[in-house]
Protein backbone atom coordinates (compact mmCIF):
# COMPACT_ATOMS: atom_id res chain seq x y z
CA UNK A 1 0.00 0.00 0.00
CA UNK A 2 2.38 2.26 0.90
CA UNK A 3 4.43 1.80 -2.44
CA UNK A 4 1.43 2.21 -4.21
CA UNK A 5 1.14 5.66 -2.66
CA UNK A 6 4.71 6.79 -3.28
CA UNK A 7 4.12 5.93 -7.09
CA UNK A 8 1.13 8.25 -6.88
CA UNK A 9 2.76 11.15 -5.36
CA UNK A 10 5.97 10.70 -7.94
CA UNK A 11 3.24 10.77 -10.55
CA UNK A 12 1.66 13.72 -9.14
CA UNK A 13 4.64 15.68 -8.99
CA UNK A 14 5.16 14.77 -12.39
CA UNK A 15 2.17 16.03 -13.81
CA UNK A 16 2.97 19.05 -11.66
CA UNK A 17 6.08 18.99 -12.96
CA UNK A 18 4.72 18.70 -16.64
CA UNK A 19 2.02 21.44 -16.42
CA UNK A 20 5.07 23.76 -15.10
CA UNK A 21 6.75 23.15 -17.52
CA UNK A 22 4.11 23.21 -20.13
CA UNK A 23 3.02 26.77 -19.08
CA UNK A 24 6.74 27.87 -18.94
CA UNK A 25 7.00 27.21 -22.44
CA UNK A 26 3.51 28.16 -23.15
CA UNK A 27 4.58 31.99 -21.81
CA UNK A 28 7.75 31.41 -23.67
CA UNK A 29 6.50 31.04 -26.74
CA UNK A 30 3.80 34.21 -26.09
CA UNK A 31 6.88 36.48 -25.65
CA UNK A 32 9.12 34.98 -28.93
CA UNK A 33 5.42 35.72 -30.68
CA UNK A 34 5.51 39.09 -29.31
CA UNK A 35 9.37 39.40 -30.31
CA UNK A 36 9.04 38.48 -33.72
CA UNK A 37 5.93 40.79 -34.19
CA UNK A 38 7.62 43.71 -33.08
CA UNK A 39 7.89 46.15 -36.09
CA UNK A 40 9.62 49.26 -36.34
CA UNK A 41 7.16 50.93 -35.89
CA UNK A 42 6.13 49.77 -32.68
CA UNK A 43 9.61 50.53 -31.34
CA UNK A 44 9.30 53.86 -32.56
CA UNK A 45 5.74 54.51 -30.65
CA UNK A 46 7.67 52.89 -27.63
CA UNK A 47 10.43 55.70 -28.14
CA UNK A 48 7.59 58.71 -28.63
CA UNK A 49 7.99 58.06 -24.54
CA UNK A 50 11.47 59.66 -24.44
CA UNK A 51 11.36 63.34 -24.68
CA UNK A 52 14.61 65.17 -26.20
CA UNK A 53 16.32 67.03 -23.03
CA UNK A 54 14.49 70.46 -22.14
CA UNK A 55 11.56 69.91 -24.62
CA UNK A 56 8.09 68.85 -24.28
CA UNK A 57 8.59 67.07 -27.89
CA UNK A 58 9.43 63.79 -28.23
CA UNK A 59 12.77 62.38 -30.29
CA UNK A 60 10.54 60.45 -32.96
CA UNK A 61 8.98 63.38 -34.26
CA UNK A 62 12.25 65.67 -34.13
CA UNK A 63 12.95 62.58 -36.89
CA UNK A 64 15.93 61.63 -34.90
CA UNK A 65 15.54 57.65 -35.18
CA UNK A 66 17.34 56.47 -38.50
CA UNK A 67 17.03 52.68 -37.67
CA UNK A 68 14.77 50.32 -35.80
CA UNK A 69 14.63 46.62 -35.75
CA UNK A 70 14.11 43.64 -33.68
CA UNK A 71 14.57 40.07 -33.78
CA UNK A 72 15.40 36.81 -30.93
CA UNK A 73 14.87 38.74 -28.25
CA UNK A 74 16.88 41.96 -29.33
CA UNK A 75 16.22 45.31 -30.41
CA UNK A 76 18.10 47.63 -32.15
CA UNK A 77 17.99 51.41 -32.57
CA UNK A 78 20.17 53.87 -34.04
CA UNK A 79 20.15 57.91 -34.19
CA UNK A 80 21.26 60.53 -35.55
CA UNK A 81 21.29 63.81 -33.48
CA UNK A 82 21.72 67.23 -34.50
CA UNK A 83 23.93 68.62 -31.99
CA UNK A 84 27.46 67.19 -30.65
CA UNK A 85 26.35 67.85 -26.95
CA UNK A 86 26.99 64.92 -25.36
CA UNK A 87 25.29 65.34 -22.24
CA UNK A 88 21.81 65.66 -24.60
CA UNK A 89 23.12 62.34 -26.51
CA UNK A 90 23.74 60.12 -22.85
CA UNK A 91 20.35 61.09 -21.16
CA UNK A 92 18.61 59.99 -24.63
CA UNK A 93 20.54 56.98 -24.77
CA UNK A 94 19.67 56.22 -21.06
CA UNK A 95 16.15 57.13 -21.77
CA UNK A 96 15.78 54.81 -24.87
CA UNK A 97 17.22 52.03 -23.47
CA UNK A 98 15.16 52.20 -20.09
CA UNK A 99 11.48 52.35 -22.34
CA UNK A 100 12.46 49.78 -25.04
CA UNK A 101 13.78 46.75 -21.98
CA UNK A 102 10.09 47.50 -20.84
CA UNK A 103 8.66 45.97 -23.84
CA UNK A 104 7.26 42.34 -23.79
CA UNK A 105 10.14 39.75 -24.25
CA UNK A 106 13.06 42.26 -24.96
CA UNK A 107 16.02 40.96 -23.48
CA UNK A 108 18.93 42.93 -25.17
CA UNK A 109 19.15 46.70 -26.05
CA UNK A 110 21.61 48.29 -28.38
CA UNK A 111 21.07 51.94 -28.92
CA UNK A 112 23.28 53.63 -30.84
CA UNK A 113 23.20 57.31 -30.74
CA UNK A 114 25.68 59.45 -33.74
CA UNK A 115 26.68 62.68 -32.82
CA UNK A 116 28.33 65.94 -35.61
CA UNK A 117 32.01 66.39 -34.73
CA UNK A 118 32.28 69.15 -32.78
CA UNK A 119 34.20 72.00 -34.79
CA UNK A 120 37.94 72.03 -33.47
CA UNK A 121 38.50 74.56 -30.01
CA UNK A 122 34.46 75.14 -30.29
CA UNK A 123 32.88 74.90 -27.23
CA UNK A 124 30.42 72.56 -25.52
CA UNK A 125 26.67 73.34 -27.03
CA UNK A 126 25.08 74.29 -24.73
CA UNK A 127 21.44 72.34 -23.97
CA UNK A 128 21.96 70.28 -27.43
CA UNK A 129 18.62 72.32 -28.90
CA UNK A 130 17.18 70.47 -32.39
CA UNK A 131 17.59 74.18 -33.68
CA UNK A 132 21.30 74.11 -33.62
CA UNK A 133 21.66 74.35 -37.11
CA UNK A 134 19.62 77.51 -38.18
CA UNK A 135 21.10 79.50 -40.56
CA UNK A 136 20.63 83.45 -40.91
CA UNK A 137 19.38 83.82 -44.79
CA UNK A 138 21.83 86.65 -46.70
CA UNK A 139 20.23 89.67 -47.27
CA UNK A 140 17.01 89.42 -44.66
CA UNK A 141 17.73 91.38 -41.69
CA UNK A 142 14.51 90.27 -39.68
CA UNK A 143 12.27 87.55 -39.49
CA UNK A 144 8.68 87.83 -37.96
CA UNK A 145 6.59 85.06 -37.94
CA UNK A 146 2.68 85.84 -37.70
CA UNK A 147 0.68 83.10 -35.99
CA UNK A 148 -2.28 82.48 -33.81
CA UNK A 149 -2.18 79.08 -32.79
CA UNK A 150 -6.57 78.89 -34.04
CA UNK A 151 -7.50 79.31 -37.58
CA UNK A 152 -10.33 81.82 -38.44
CA UNK A 153 -9.44 84.43 -36.27
CA UNK A 154 -8.13 86.60 -39.77
CA UNK A 155 -4.02 85.68 -39.47
CA UNK A 156 -3.51 86.22 -43.55
CA UNK A 157 -5.72 88.88 -43.71
CA UNK A 158 -3.44 90.48 -40.38
CA UNK A 159 -0.23 89.31 -42.37
CA UNK A 160 -1.00 91.04 -45.85
CA UNK A 161 -2.21 94.16 -44.45
CA UNK A 162 1.05 94.24 -42.00
CA UNK A 163 3.38 93.57 -44.79
CA UNK A 164 1.82 96.59 -46.78
CA UNK A 165 1.76 98.63 -43.86
CA UNK A 166 5.35 98.24 -43.79
CA UNK A 167 5.72 98.76 -47.04
CA UNK A 168 3.71 102.18 -46.51
CA UNK A 169 6.79 103.15 -43.94
CA UNK A 170 9.54 102.93 -45.98
CA UNK A 171 10.70 99.26 -45.25
CA UNK A 172 12.05 96.20 -48.06
CA UNK A 173 9.09 93.17 -47.29
CA UNK A 174 8.79 89.78 -48.11
CA UNK A 175 6.12 87.53 -47.02
CA UNK A 176 6.23 84.10 -47.29
CA UNK A 177 3.20 81.70 -46.95
CA UNK A 178 3.61 78.64 -45.50
CA UNK A 179 -0.04 77.56 -44.97
CA UNK A 180 1.09 74.48 -47.67
CA UNK A 181 -2.80 73.65 -47.48
CA UNK A 182 -5.08 76.33 -47.78
CA UNK A 183 -2.75 79.50 -49.46
CA UNK A 184 -4.48 82.60 -49.25
CA UNK A 185 -1.87 84.90 -50.27
CA UNK A 186 -2.38 84.77 -53.84
CA UNK A 187 -5.49 85.97 -53.43
CA UNK A 188 -5.34 88.63 -50.83
CA UNK A 189 -2.58 90.34 -52.68
CA UNK A 190 -4.09 90.35 -56.33
CA UNK A 191 -1.37 88.41 -58.12
CA UNK A 192 -1.03 84.59 -59.26
CA UNK A 193 2.02 84.21 -61.63
CA UNK A 194 4.59 81.54 -61.23
CA UNK A 195 8.07 82.31 -59.90
CA UNK A 196 11.00 82.64 -62.27
CA UNK A 197 14.12 81.02 -61.85
CA UNK A 198 17.74 83.01 -61.29
CA UNK A 199 20.58 82.18 -62.90
CA UNK A 200 22.16 80.51 -59.55
CA UNK A 201 18.96 78.60 -60.17
CA UNK A 202 17.02 80.23 -57.23
CA UNK A 203 13.21 80.47 -57.55
CA UNK A 204 12.22 84.83 -57.66
CA UNK A 205 9.32 85.60 -55.97
CA UNK A 206 6.31 87.25 -57.65
CA UNK A 207 6.10 91.01 -56.61
CA UNK A 208 2.61 93.03 -55.55
CA UNK A 209 2.12 96.11 -53.85
CA UNK A 210 5.95 96.23 -53.54
CA UNK A 211 6.08 93.23 -51.31
CA UNK A 212 8.21 90.06 -52.59
CA UNK A 213 6.02 86.78 -52.41
CA UNK A 214 6.01 83.23 -52.21
CA UNK A 215 3.20 80.90 -51.89
CA UNK A 216 2.47 77.40 -52.74
CA UNK A 217 -0.60 78.99 -54.16
CA UNK A 218 2.17 80.05 -56.93
CA UNK A 219 3.23 76.31 -57.82
CA UNK A 220 -0.75 75.18 -57.75
CA UNK A 221 -3.30 75.02 -60.74
CA UNK A 222 -6.64 76.56 -59.89
CA UNK A 223 -8.53 74.63 -57.17
CA UNK A 224 -6.05 71.62 -57.12
CA UNK A 225 -5.58 70.56 -53.54
CA UNK A 226 -2.22 69.48 -51.76
CA UNK A 227 -2.08 65.92 -50.27
CA UNK A 228 1.72 65.80 -48.50
CA UNK A 229 2.28 64.51 -45.45
CA UNK A 230 4.83 65.83 -42.75
CA UNK A 231 7.76 65.41 -44.23
CA UNK A 232 6.74 67.03 -47.97
CA UNK A 233 6.02 69.64 -46.18
CA UNK A 234 9.03 70.24 -44.58
CA UNK A 235 11.43 70.40 -47.36
CA UNK A 236 8.91 72.61 -49.10
CA UNK A 237 8.86 75.35 -45.78
CA UNK A 238 12.80 74.84 -45.84
CA UNK A 239 13.28 75.80 -49.88
CA UNK A 240 10.98 78.49 -49.57
CA UNK A 241 13.46 79.96 -47.27
CA UNK A 242 16.48 79.19 -48.31
CA UNK A 243 16.11 78.49 -52.52
CA UNK A 244 14.34 81.70 -53.22
CA UNK A 245 16.21 84.93 -54.07
CA UNK A 246 14.85 87.24 -51.31
CA UNK A 247 17.15 89.98 -52.33
CA UNK A 248 17.75 92.62 -49.52
CA UNK A 249 14.63 92.64 -47.36
CA UNK A 250 14.22 95.01 -43.60
CA UNK A 251 11.60 92.01 -43.01
CA UNK A 252 10.22 88.71 -44.22
CA UNK A 253 7.13 88.19 -42.42
CA UNK A 254 5.81 84.34 -42.34
CA UNK A 255 2.35 83.81 -42.09
CA UNK A 256 1.61 80.44 -40.70
CA UNK A 257 -0.72 78.37 -40.70
CA UNK A 258 -2.80 77.02 -37.62
CA UNK A 259 -1.35 74.89 -35.15
CA UNK A 260 1.86 74.23 -33.68
CA UNK A 261 3.07 71.42 -35.93
CA UNK A 262 5.00 70.70 -38.57
CA UNK A 263 5.15 73.65 -40.66
CA UNK A 264 6.02 76.00 -36.84
CA UNK A 265 8.50 73.17 -36.02
CA UNK A 266 10.60 73.27 -39.52
CA UNK A 267 10.30 76.82 -39.47
CA UNK A 268 12.28 77.22 -35.84
CA UNK A 269 14.57 74.50 -37.17
CA UNK A 270 15.42 76.00 -40.34
CA UNK A 271 16.12 80.00 -39.38
CA UNK A 272 16.16 82.21 -36.39
CA UNK A 273 13.22 84.13 -35.73
CA UNK A 274 13.67 87.43 -34.59
CA UNK A 275 9.67 87.89 -33.44
CA UNK A 276 6.47 86.82 -33.58
CA UNK A 277 3.04 88.73 -33.95
CA UNK A 278 0.56 86.51 -32.27
CA UNK A 279 -2.83 87.20 -33.45
CA UNK A 280 -6.37 86.65 -31.60
CA UNK A 281 -9.87 87.65 -31.34
CA UNK A 282 -11.49 88.81 -28.47
CA UNK A 283 -13.10 85.24 -27.30
CA UNK A 284 -12.15 82.81 -24.38
CA UNK A 285 -12.58 79.97 -27.03
CA UNK A 286 -9.83 81.83 -29.10
CA UNK A 287 -7.62 83.10 -26.34
CA UNK A 288 -7.23 79.14 -24.75
CA UNK A 289 -6.02 77.95 -27.82
CA UNK A 290 -3.88 81.17 -28.83
CA UNK A 291 -2.02 80.56 -25.38
CA UNK A 292 -0.90 77.52 -26.95
CA UNK A 293 1.09 79.02 -29.88
CA UNK A 294 2.47 81.58 -27.58
CA UNK A 295 3.80 78.56 -25.35
CA UNK A 296 5.43 77.42 -28.39
CA UNK A 297 7.37 80.44 -29.51
CA UNK A 298 8.31 81.01 -25.44
CA UNK A 299 9.52 76.81 -25.46
CA UNK A 300 11.68 78.17 -28.41
CA UNK A 301 13.06 80.87 -27.29
CA UNK A 302 11.00 83.19 -30.02
CA UNK A 303 10.30 86.79 -28.82
CA UNK A 304 6.66 87.63 -28.50
CA UNK A 305 6.43 91.01 -29.87
CA UNK A 306 2.72 91.15 -28.92
CA UNK A 307 -0.67 90.54 -29.30
CA UNK A 308 -2.93 92.40 -32.27
CA UNK A 309 -6.72 91.72 -31.68
CA UNK A 310 -8.60 91.46 -34.86
CA UNK A 311 -12.08 91.88 -34.78
CA UNK A 312 -12.55 93.56 -31.88
CA UNK A 313 -16.15 95.15 -32.21
CA UNK A 314 -18.45 96.25 -35.73
CA UNK A 315 -19.98 99.53 -36.05
CA UNK A 316 -23.66 99.55 -37.63
CA UNK A 317 -24.32 101.93 -39.99
CA UNK A 318 -26.44 104.22 -37.57
CA UNK A 319 -23.27 104.55 -35.15
CA UNK A 320 -23.84 102.32 -33.15
CA UNK A 321 -20.88 99.46 -31.43
CA UNK A 322 -21.55 95.94 -31.34
CA UNK A 323 -18.82 93.52 -29.44
CA UNK A 324 -19.86 90.56 -31.76
CA UNK A 325 -17.32 88.60 -29.89
CA UNK A 326 -17.03 90.44 -26.53
CA UNK A 327 -13.93 92.98 -26.57
CA UNK A 328 -10.61 93.36 -24.56
CA UNK A 329 -9.58 89.37 -24.71
CA UNK A 330 -6.55 90.29 -26.61
CA UNK A 331 -6.02 93.48 -24.48
CA UNK A 332 -6.21 91.55 -21.24
CA UNK A 333 -4.56 88.72 -22.20
CA UNK A 334 -1.39 90.42 -23.07
CA UNK A 335 -1.51 92.19 -19.75
CA UNK A 336 -1.42 89.09 -17.99
CA UNK A 337 0.95 87.46 -19.45
CA UNK A 338 3.16 90.95 -19.65
CA UNK A 339 3.46 91.18 -23.56
CA UNK A 340 2.77 94.09 -25.05
CA UNK A 341 -0.66 94.43 -26.80
CA UNK A 342 0.23 95.87 -30.70
CA UNK A 343 -3.92 97.10 -31.25
CA UNK A 344 -7.02 95.97 -32.38
CA UNK A 345 -8.94 95.89 -35.80
CA UNK A 346 -12.29 96.70 -35.90
CA UNK A 347 -15.25 94.53 -38.46
CA UNK A 348 -14.71 96.44 -41.59
CA UNK A 349 -16.89 95.98 -44.89
CA UNK A 350 -13.20 96.78 -46.28
CA UNK A 351 -11.09 94.90 -45.01
CA UNK A 352 -13.13 91.82 -46.31
CA UNK A 353 -13.18 93.72 -49.74
CA UNK A 354 -9.93 94.55 -50.28
CA UNK A 355 -8.95 91.24 -49.37
CA UNK A 356 -11.02 89.63 -52.14
CA UNK A 357 -9.72 92.11 -54.65
CA UNK A 358 -6.65 91.29 -54.13
CA UNK A 359 -5.59 95.03 -52.63
CA UNK A 360 -5.53 95.42 -49.10
CA UNK A 361 -6.73 97.90 -47.57
CA UNK A 362 -3.61 99.96 -45.91
CA UNK A 363 -2.93 100.08 -50.04
CA UNK A 364 -6.54 101.19 -51.53
CA UNK A 365 -7.41 103.15 -47.98
CA UNK A 366 -4.61 104.17 -45.69
CA UNK A 367 -5.82 106.81 -44.12
CA UNK A 368 -9.32 105.63 -43.69
CA UNK A 369 -9.96 103.72 -40.47
CA UNK A 370 -9.37 100.17 -41.43
CA UNK A 371 -6.17 100.85 -43.23
CA UNK A 372 -5.07 103.36 -39.95
CA UNK A 373 -6.37 100.02 -38.04
CA UNK A 374 -3.10 97.94 -39.52
CA UNK A 375 -0.89 100.78 -39.56
CA UNK A 376 -0.71 101.37 -35.93
CA UNK A 377 0.47 97.86 -35.58
CA UNK A 378 2.76 98.07 -38.68
CA UNK A 379 4.22 101.13 -36.49
CA UNK A 380 4.42 99.31 -33.44
CA UNK A 381 6.40 96.08 -34.86
CA UNK A 382 8.58 98.25 -36.88
CA UNK A 383 9.79 100.21 -33.22
CA UNK A 384 10.18 96.82 -31.89
CA UNK A 385 13.65 96.73 -34.22
CA UNK A 386 14.30 100.62 -34.14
Amino acid sequence: MLDVGCWLLDVGCFLVSLSTELAFTRVAGNLVSLMSNLSSDDIKNALKAVKYPGYSRDIVSFGLIKEANAANGAVSVSMLLTTANAEAAAQIKTDCERVLKALPGVQHVHVEVKQPAAAPGAAPAGGGAPWANQNRVPGIKRIVAVASGKGGVGKSTMSVNLACGLRHLGARVGLLDCDIYGPSIPLMMGINQRPGLSDDEKMIPPTSHGVKLMSMGFLLNDDQPVIWRGPMIQRTIQQFITVVDWGELDFLLVDLPPGTGDAQLTLCQTVPLDGGVIVTTPQEASLGVVRKGIAMFEKVNVPILGIAENMSYYTTPNGERVEIFGHGGGRKEAERLKIPFLGEVPIFTEIREGGDRGVPVVVSAPDKPAGQAFLKIAEAVKQKFS
